[in-house]
């Protein structure tokens, strides 16, 4: 399966925060983090107990996030459910 919105990746985009923003934010703790390839906020991924890298994506349908992980280079497309 191809990837339809790999042309809304923003190659300017840069991270919102050294961690995950909203966790920042809160007081939270994450896992891993994830950032949006179209805006750049940074967000905890599904293993963290506040997802905000998932609800960054329902909140504004922002389809794809990049591993903010160090060594770690790998793209994920929410509405395909694909690497990209």
């Amino acid at each position: 399966m191809s990837c339809e919105h790999v042309n809304q990746i923003n190659p300017h985009v840069t991270p919102s925060a050294p961690g995950c923003e909203d966790c920042l934010k809160i007081g939270g703790q994450w896992v891993h983090l994830r950032m949006c390839l179209i805006c750049g906020h940074v967000g905890c991924c599904d293993s963290s107990p506040n997802k905000h890298a998932t609800q960054h994506f329902h909140d504004t349908a922002h389809p794809i996030i990049q591993s903010a992980e160090p060594g770690e280079n790998w793209q994920w497309c929410y509405v395909d459910q694909a690497l990209v």
